[in-house]
């Protein structure tokens, strides 16, 4: 199957109107190696926001125009998959829900541990690439389900339900030997290592697709 490809190294997006802050969060993080972009505001990253480039991002809950939580809701409704982290010094459990519940990866208040925002950075870039690597595997999935036939496809939803040649024969009122030709080129067409392989990325796509 394919593999994940992104023209950019991982950056962690830092958006918060307290310039110290933002310095601060710089620091921790090309301390460890990683690249940093900050922004005083969440229009200003909005400007300059590429949903190609990998990371993550750090927001400030309460910012003077558009706050971190409604930047976090545009973003989840405009589909863009980069994990936030959303910091604030006035935290509370409804917002914290909130927050959790709009998908942020989690919630930490100031002044924060420096060794819990780097872990929470390398776990959120962690699963930025693994839902980067899925968009490509269900990408990959959807152009190699239009090349199957009418049959092929029925052969692979019977397939998928567990049945062996013999039901799925009996199902469709063909004989098994037309079966395995089908199948054969279900797996070919499907670029699938095994059946079990078939199953697992195919079960997958329908839930995402769902």
């Amino acid at each position: 199957m394919g593999t994940i490809s992104v023209p950019h190294d991982p950056t962690v997006f830092i958006v918060d109107d307290d310039e110290s802050v933002r310095r601060s969060i710089e620091w921790l993080v090309g301390s460890v190696g990683l690249k940093a972009e900050s922004f005083a505001s969440a229009r200003t990253f909005l400007d300059a926001f590429d949903p190609d480039r990998p990371g993550c991002l750090i927001v400030d809950m309460r910012m003077a125009d558009i706050s971190g939580l409604e930047l976090q809701e545009w973003l989840m409704e405009h589909g863009a998959t980069l994990p936030v982290i959303v910091m604030t010094a006035f935290g509370d459990v409804k917002t914290a829900v909130r927050a959790m519940k709009h998908g942020a990866i989690d919630f930490i208040e100031k002044p924060f541990n420096e060794q819990q925002v780097l872990e929470l950075i390398q776990n959120s870039i962690a699963e930025d690439a693994t839902r980067r690597q899925q968009d490509v595997d269900n990408r990959l999935v959807g152009e190699s389900l239009k090349r199957l036939t009418p049959r092929e496809r029925e052969v692979l939803e019977f397939v998928v339900k567990g049945l062996s040649n013999k039901e799925i024969a009996r199902e469709m009122g063909i004989v098994p030997k037309t079966v395995e030709v089908h199948r054969a080129r279900v797996m070919e067409k499907m670029e699938a290592r095994s059946l079990a392989d078939l199953v697992r990325r195919f079960s997958l796509f329908q839930q995402r697709k769902g």
